[in-house]
């Protein structure tokens, strides 16, 4: 046979920088807040959904915007079909009534998707590596079984002829391989686009490394699945997941033309168990909405919330499960994996602790009726105050064509 061909790989670490002194002295957090709710990566992508048939043969069960309407919605973290392949159909389901059957009549199936290209620029293993966590922590929030999950990858990369391009993607390979074994995910499928450079006069240009990866899944009954947006008025807000001192290629530093410092990070056995004891508190009825913290941090995933559901959110950042010694915009902004913030009913909270015991876990705050998304720092000084549809506006505007 044709012999393998060998390459040399070679990758460098980048020097690890610490928030600039200006951008944790900043003052208005609100002002913060909506201009990463208006960025492109985060802002709403709904004229571009809205081209789209996502409602083909009317089996989609949970959508890509989660609200009351169009006009007051958020961003969901996954899709949910229910398949009647898999169900035998309406008069299949009415004829066979009272009959045991071998799988749930209403089983149905979860997409979703990570991707952290402003990561990769700095290492590629943890941008991966957060990619897959992002995607499964996707498809759990809205009631996906991570116990039955596959993952795909799509590499976008640069020329791999290239020692230094090459290295970098030898080393998102091994997060993939890393992660896919303990998180016992196999990788079913996949592409890769490679040799994705230009050249300007005597210069070669690689695009940054990326790798989007793609998430699917069983949903063990689509009547149990949940949604982002807020519900009721008085309900508790928890945060699941220790945020860290983790700002590098966050968004928030994107605002000040900073990227480097310390990656968000991935530890799967840690990570595996919390989805594992989420996915049961949803399959219980415990979870009343819930929402991953990804692209923007806390605030961000909280503002969503408020967004979609029309209602507005009271919390403290001092409740907030933390690395110590972190500063206000760390604790709201850094990107750290394995966050989810959930709504629970009060009736429902001593069966959610009891359930979630061993898991990081924080009661930040409450759903209250005034449409104010309101949030309190040290001494319960109030640091960020908008008004709900302040919020909507800037995550609408952008891409509001």
């Amino acid at each position: 046979g044709v012999p393998r061909p060998t390459r040399k790989a070679v990758w460098s670490k980048p020097p690890q920088g610490k928030t600039a002194a200006h951008v944790k002295n900043s003052a208005d957090r609100g002002k913060e807040l909506k201009l990463l709710l208006s960025s492109y990566n985060i802002c709403s992508k709904e004229w571009i959904i809205r081209q789209y048939d996502h409602e083909v043969q009317g089996q989609t069960v949970v959508k890509p915007l989660h609200g009351k309407t169009p006009a007051v919605s958020g961003p969901g973290d996954a899709a949910v079909i229910w398949p009647y392949t898999m169900t035998g159909g309406t008069e299949r389901r009415e004829k066979r009534k009272g009959k045991q059957w071998q799988d749930s009549p209403y089983k149905g199936v979860v997409l979703s998707c990570g991707l952290n290209p402003e990561y990769g620029k700095i290492d590629p293993y943890w941008m991966a590596a957060s990619a897959i966590e992002e995607a499964l922590r996707n498809a759990v929030a809205v009631g996906g079984n991570i116990e039955r999950m596959a993952i795909l990858d799509n590499f976008c990369w640069g020329n791999p002829n290239r020692p230094e391009v090459f290295g970098s993607l030898v080393r998102a390979a091994q997060a993939c391989y890393d992660m896919a074994v303990v998180f016992q995910t196999p990788f079913i499928s996949g592409k890769d686009s490679l040799h994705n450079e230009y050249a300007l006069g005597d210069k070669l240009y690689s695009i940054p490394p990326a790798l989007l990866i793609s998430a699917v899944g069983i949903v063990d009954d689509i009547r149990k699945t949940v949604t982002m947006d807020l519900k009721d008025e008085g309900n508790l807000i928890y945060v699941i997941g220790r945020t860290k001192n983790e700002m590098g290629g966050s968004h928030y530093l994107k605002l000040y033309g900073k990227s480097t410092g310390l990656l968000p990070q991935v530890d799967p056995r840690k990570s595996r168990l919390t989805l594992v004891t989420l996915g049961k508190a949803i399959s219980k009825g415990l979870i009343r909405s819930c929402h991953d913290c990804s692209e923007g941090g806390l605030a961000v995933a909280l503002a969503e919330m408020a967004l979609a559901g029309d209602k507005g959110m009271e919390w403290n950042i001092a409740r907030v499960p933390a690395e110590k010694g972190l500063s206000e915009p760390e604790i709201l902004f850094a990107e750290s994996n394995s966050r989810f913030v959930v709504e629970v009913a009060p009736e429902q909270q001593n069966e959610f602790e009891k359930m979630m015991a061993g898991i990081p876990l924080g009661l930040i705050g409450m759903v209250s009726g005034d449409k104010v998304f309101t949030a309190a720092g040290e001494n319960k000084k109030i640091i960020i105050s908008e008004k709900v549809d302040a919020l909507r506006d800037a995550w609408r505007k952008t891409l509001s064509w």
